[in-house]
């Protein structure tokens, strides 16, 4: 999906509001780069739907305050062998 921008900033907003995923979950699911996710939620939806930014807003800022607890939990699964 990297043809239309309007439509991929929509669709990529509803997957990460739908999924609670991350940047880099949607990133791969929708085969662009994680600065593409950012460039179309963080610009570009805000301009094209508002209502839909505050809700993917919501969401990337629970992901952003939840990060660290994540990158310990992996750093312990690596050293343990999990």
């Amino acid at each position: 999906m990297k043809g239309n921008i309007e439509e991929r900033a929509c669709a990529l907003a509803a997957y990460i509001i739908e999924n609670r995923a991350t940047v880099r979950a949607a990133a791969k699911k929708f085969d662009v780069s994680k600065s593409t996710v950012h460039k179309d939620l963080r610009d570009r939806l805000p301009a094209l739907n508002p209502a839909l930014y505050a809700q993917v807003r919501e969401v990337l800022d629970e992901n952003k305050a939840e990060r660290h607890i994540r990158g310990g939990i992996a750093t312990r699964k690596k050293y343990k062998g999990v």
